[in-house]
């Protein structure tokens, strides 16, 4: 992703969510269905899920019959995961140790910006077998109207730094595949996928998701609450509902025979 402040270099950030783990496992939604099929119809005999966090991606791909191995940077997000009957390793991808085993299928879902790719690329082509499959995917909401304007108009107000204007809703932090093909392992071009849904959410609900995200997560105190507080003043006076379109993005890439 472009933006430094959500890339692995903000380690704040990128580590804020362990303190967060139940909140996040119970308000992040999850991945579309058809992503999660495709993936299964791979028939991977073994799955490494990168940055598994609370298991959102692995808890589905295990629904589908998979055998999942999670990566979590964060012990208090790794515990829950396990609740969910994943089996998880604790360690930064970057110096986790895969002691010889390998993969058929290696995800990494809304986790890869958090993770510096020129360490964890060998690791991940020593950890595919020839042919494998690499799949990188993140979930970007966009805001319907009139929400949208109204939650614009609070943020300018009180945290105009996380304002993304009208005419870039949707296009911001689309995932790039360069350091990808660079790199030499893959086989080019790299796929680039894109899933649509939607979602509503009360806004006790979407107020709930907001707190498991980094830039909120971090966020001092006096700042976040009122921001918060106005949000929510501004969707209970739509209705107490607010819907978003769902754009999925996965970046799919075949290790090299």
């Amino acid at each position: 992703m472009a933006d430094d402040e959500r890339n692995f270099t903000n380690r704040l950030r990128a580590e804020s969510f362990g303190s967060l783990a139940e909140q996040y496992d119970a308000y992040r939604p999850g991945y579309p269905a058809q992503l999660i099929d495709e993936l299964a119809a791979l028939q991977p005999a073994r799955v490494l899920d990168i940055g598994c966090g609370t298991g959102k991606a692995a808890v589905l791909l295990a629904a589908r019959g998979l055998d999942v191995l999670g990566v979590e940077v964060d012990v208090r997000m790794a515990a829950v995961a396990r609740r969910h009957g994943i089996t998880v390793e604790v360690a930064p991808f970057e110096e986790w140790d895969s002691a010889g085993r390998t993969f058929d299928l290696v995800t990494c879902g809304q986790a890869w910006h958090w993770i510096n790719p020129a360490r964890a690329l060998p690791r991940v082509l020593q950890a595919l077998n020839p042919g494998g499959m690499l799949a990188l995917f993140w979930n970007y909401d966009v805001m319907r109207e009139p929400a949208a304007d109204a939650i614009e108009a609070v943020y300018r107000e009180l945290a105009p730094e996380l304002v993304v204007p009208a005419d870039r809703r949707g296009t911001q932090d689309r995932p790039g595949t360069v350091s990808i093909e660079a790199d030499g392992g893959f086989q080019t071009p790299v796929r680039v996928r894109r899933y649509e849904s939607e979602r509503t959410d009360t806004t006790a609900d979407w107020i709930a998701t907001l707190r498991t995200r980094s830039e909120y997560a971090t966020m001092a105190d006096e700042r976040r609450e009122p921001l918060l507080a106005a949000a929510a003043a501004a969707i209970d006076e739509l209705g107490g509902t607010v819907t978003f379109d769902v754009h999925t993005y996965a970046i799919l890439a075949h290790r090299q025979d």
